[in-house]
């Protein structure tokens, strides 16, 4: 995330709201939205549908909007429906990502789905990113097989100790991989918090920053429903379910490796719609960062 990625962790409490969560402990657990979440940002700018299920996140020149877990995890799945701002979206960044910090410090680790916005007729582009310790610059870009605007799509982080994988539609579209365990870039130490937020990033989002939002267009509005975790909450000062026990599916081989389907498709991915990756610029890049010399579908 960018530095203003801050301003998505502030909190708030909507009541009415009913999700589901997974827990590594117990099995399926269910409670009211606000025993699971925090949000920022006015009444006006949080909606729900009649029956609860989907939520909209509003921006406009008042105000952004975000929401948090209040539970921390280490390891797991963390998937959501996401339908994108329609329209002229240039400036607008919609993000599904994970953090060590509520207030994404120097210091942080992070796992970012960011879903940058355009102008109309040109392809939402998703940016993806990696942090440990407070350094990114892991930033890959796609574009998307679909109009992610016209409905929702599911989007999905898988998180072990062995790799993060990035889903869209149950399809791997980057595989991070932890170079043999020694290269101190992948994040397996510490947990993270669950956010999500729509926000102005019209500095650096669309072309660079030279597409600024247009807000005649606002409000932009994201919707969110079935958001799902099944990972291991964090309890001090270490809970059992966060050491490699393979007690849990995202934590056992098959979840170590993609699978023959998700090779095939992991390569579609590649051929066509990669925009950007950082393992290929020799510009930002003197030397190939270590887990670049990794093949992800190992």
């Amino acid at each position: 995330m960018e530095s203003n990625a801050s301003s998505m962790a502030h909190v708030f409490l909507i009541l009415s709201v009913i999700c589901t969560l997974f827990s590594s402990s117990n099995g399926v657990v269910k409670g009211a939205f606000e025993e699971n979440f925090s949000k920022s940002c006015p009444s006006t700018h949080f909606k729900t549908s009649k029956d609860g299920q989907i939520w909209y996140l509003t921006l406009d020149q008042v105000s952004d909007c975000g929401f948090i877990t209040k539970q921390s995890y280490r390891f797991g799945w963390y998937s959501t429906k996401l339908k994108l701002v329609g329209g002229d979206s240039a400036g607008v960044v919609t993000a599904f990502y994970m953090c060590s910090e509520v207030e994404a410090g120097p210091l942080r680790d992070e796992i970012d789905f960011e879903f940058l916005g355009n102008r109309t007729g040109q392809p939402y582009l998703i940016q993806t990113n990696v942090y440990n310790n407070g350094s990114g610059g892991r930033e890959m870009r796609h574009q998307l097989w679909f109009d992610p605007t016209l409905d929702f799509h599911t989007y999905s982080i898988l998180w072990n100790s062995h790799q993060i994988v990035f889903f869209v539609d149950q399809v791997p579209i980057r595989v991070y991989k932890n170079a043999n365990h020694t290269n101190n870039f992948f994040p397996a130490q510490r947990p993270m918090y669950v956010f999500s937020s729509i926000w102005n990033a019209d500095n650096w989002a669309t072309r660079g920053g030279l597409d600024k939002i247009n807000w005649k267009n606002a409000p932009f509005v994201a919707s969110y429903k079935d958001f799902t975790i099944d990972a291991c909450p964090w309890k001090n000062p270490y809970p059992a379910c966060a050491s490699s026990t393979t007690q849990h599916w995202w934590d056992q081989n098959n979840a170590w490796h993609l699978s023959n389907k998700e090779k095939i498709d992991y390569a579609w991915v590649q051929r066509n719609f990669v925009v950007y990756n950082y393992c290929q610029d020799t510009v930002r890049n003197k030397y190939k960062p270590q887990e670049c010399w990794l093949n992800p579908l190992d």
